[in-house]
C-alpha cells in the first residue's frame, strides 16, 4: 500500500522557519520526482516545489524562491521542505506528492495532475 505521510507543520511568527517532512512507505521512494503543494482556504491546490529523482535537479515557484529549499534522503525514504523567513501568505495545508511515472526524466514537474500519490498533508500558518 502506497502511502505518504508529511509532518513539521504548525504555528509560526512571520520570519520564522519550519522544516517539514514527507515519509514514504509501500514504495521505493527514490524512484520517483517528488513534489510539494499547497493549498490555502478558498484557492486552488498550487505548486512550491519539485526535485527529481536522484535529487540533482529542483525546481521551485517563485513566491518560494531563496526562502525554500527541497531536500530528499533516498536511503530514509524521506523528502524534505526547509521553509524560512515565512511569511503570512505561506499559511496553506502543505501536501507532498510522488510522480506519477517512476524514473521519469525531470523536466520541471510542477502540476498536480503529474503526481500520482498524495500525502493527507500537514498545516502550516503563519501568523503573530
Amino acid at each position: 500500500q502506497v502511502q505518504l505521510v508529511e509532518s513539521g507543520g504548525g504555528l509560526v511568527q512571520p520570519g520564522g522557519s519550519l522544516r517539514l517532512s514527507c515519509e514514504a512507505s509501500g514504495f521505493t521512494l527514490d524512484h520517483y520526482a517528488m513534489g510539494w503543494f499547497r493549498q490555502a482556504p478558498g484557492k486552488e491546490r498550487e505548486f512550491v516545489a519539485s526535485i527529481s529523482w536522484s535529487g540533482s535537479s529542483t525546481l521551485y515557484a517563485d513566491s518560494v524562491k531563496g526562502r525554500f529549499t527541497i531536500s530528499r534522503d533516498n536511503a530514509g525514504n524521506t523528502v524534505n521542505l526547509q521553509m524560512n523567513r515565512l511569511k503570512p501568505e505561506d499559511t496553506a495545508v502543505y501536501y507532498c506528492a510522488a510522480d506519477s511515472r517512476d524514473y521519469r526524466p525531470f523536466l520541471g514537474q510542477r502540476s498536480p495532475a503529474e503526481f500520482g500519490s498524495w500525502g493527507q498533508g500537514t498545516q502550516v500558518t503563519v501568523s503573530s
